[in-house]
């Protein structure tokens, strides 16, 4: 038996978030410099089956789709995050 859903406010924003690290990808378009997280995933045995985030996701290329499938699924807000080192590529 499963419990019955919860009922939400008139007015309830349904959202998403994600990290940059999660879903960007494209780590060295549009000179964004190496950040802390791609020096760890590259050295050998840090991640169990060796996953890098070269591409992830691709949401830096993508994210006119990713925007249009959230509106298609009905989320009222979306909180993103840009890699540091995207914005200061220098450090």
């Amino acid at each position: 038996m499963t419990a019955p859903l919860p009922e939400f406010p008139a007015g309830f924003l349904w959202g998403v978030s994600a990290s940059a690290f999660q879903i960007e990808g494209s780590l060295t378009a549009d000179g964004r410099g190496p950040s802390s997280w791609d020096a760890f995933t590259g050295e050998e045995g840090r991640v169990k089956d060796g996953s890098r985030a070269d591409v992830a996701t691709d949401h830096y290329r993508r994210y006119r789709e990713d925007v249009a499938l959230m509106a298609e699924l009905g989320v009222s807000a979306y909180r993103f995050s840009v890699s540091w080192s995207r914005v200061l590529p220098e450090g």
